[in-house]
């Protein structure tokens, strides 16, 4: 039986781990080791708690390097000047003690296959998986979010990888080799509650403002309130399981709608909603509609929201049909076991594993 290792800065919305669990569940002895702490409560299996700078230097020089990308555009991710190469070097020789220790702690080299999730290496020099290379693994890149439009690949690692996954639809334009697949969700986990409302209960919990469309979607609720009687909950920098707590109780969901920093449709945010029976209004571009077809997202743009939301307050049976219809699809698309089979097929595809 192939073992899977899986590597991330962060348990990114606790992607990495819900693809450890997946494998897990068929089977397969997984791990992730993370470099950062995550600090939403995501559960971690080896954090090594290599410190992130946080300060507000750190902050700009990251916001620095948020740009948005043009279609078919694919950034590459190198320092661009002296100092972030000298910074880079001292950062590797910093962290060196730690990632060795737990190389040799967990046995990091015994594992067959490799998931660098966000498509990062431990160093910044790709040492890490150049050397797994070396010793004949298999290496596989998976791309979660802004990754591919902000940061761009490392050249030297998509150089060496054997596979390449994203779970995003416009990275299928930012990268000449890439594959989409669902994101792993363990649905069994979650049920539909009974909603018992006075009045609609609407939820909108961004973590990022800008990505998700606040601002605006918070001036069309404004004018929602002033037709309809509803309760609308922004909640921001909250513990998760008590975000997911008040989701249960809420009849409908805003994701991402006017966003101004590129990308579109959902992520595990919304999969928690439908999975909940939450029925959910996210922003979709025309190709990706078409590439997931029979969906049950309400798509909205900042112009459609305010008439999409009215539509489906006023429609008792609508909220409940969007309620079942969207349990089912998560159910055959991000399950454990759907996404198990596909990413299966992927690797055999691809000579990472013998068929049969």
């Amino acid at each position: 039986m192939k073992k899977i290792l899986h590597i991330a800065p962060q348990n990114f919305a606790g992607m990495p781990l819900d693809f450890v669990k997946m494998h897990r569940s068929s089977g397969i002895d997984s791990r992730l080791v993370t470099m950062y702490r995550n600090t939403l409560n995501f559960e971690e299996d080896v954090c090594l708690g290599l410190r992130l700078p946080t300060g507000s230097i750190a902050r700009k020089w990251r916001d620095s390097k948020v740009e948005t990308l043009s279609t078919n555009t694919r950034k590459i991710s190198t320092p661009k000047n002296l100092p972030e190469k000298v910074f880079f070097k001292l950062r590797d020789y910093r962290n060196s003690p730690v990632i060795e220790s737990a190389i040799n702690q967990y046995g990091l080299y015994d594992f067959d296959i490799y998931h660098f999730d966000g498509g990062m290496d431990f160093y910044r020099d790709i040492r890490f998986a150049k050397e797994l290379k070396r010793r004949g693994k298999k290496i596989v890149c998976c791309y979660y979010g802004s990754d591919l439009r902000t940061r761009g690949i490392f050249p030297e690692l998509d150089k060496i990888s054997d596979l390449n996954l994203t779970v995003e639809f416009d990275h299928l334009n930012l990268h000449q080799n890439i594959n989409y697949i669902f994101f792993p969700f363990d649905t069994e986990s979650y049920e539909i509650k009974p909603k018992r409302n006075s009045s609609i209960k609407i939820i909108h919990s961004p973590t990022n403002r800008k990505f998700k469309g606040t601002d605006r979607i918070l001036k069309v609720i404004a004018e929602v309130e002033k037709l309809r009687k509803i309760e609308f909950i922004l909640l921001e920098n909250m513990d998760r399981h008590e975000v997911l707590k008040i989701k249960s109780s809420c009849d409908l969901a805003i994701d991402q709608v006017g966003g101004e920093m590129g990308g579109s449709g959902y992520g595990r945010n919304s999969i928690e909603n439908l999975s909940m029976g939450v029925p959910t209004f996210t922003e979709f571009d025309p190709e990706y509609l078409f590439f997931l077809k029979d969906h049950p997202f309400i798509n909205s743009t900042i112009d459609t929201l305010k008439e999409n939301l009215i539509k489906v307050i006023d429609n008792d049976e609508l909220r409940k049909d969007l309620s079942l219809k969207g349990r089912k699809w998560v159910e055959e698309h991000h399950s454990y076991r759907a996404v198990n089979d596909m990413l299966t097929s992927y690797y055999l595809h691809n000579n990472i594993l013998a068929d049969g």
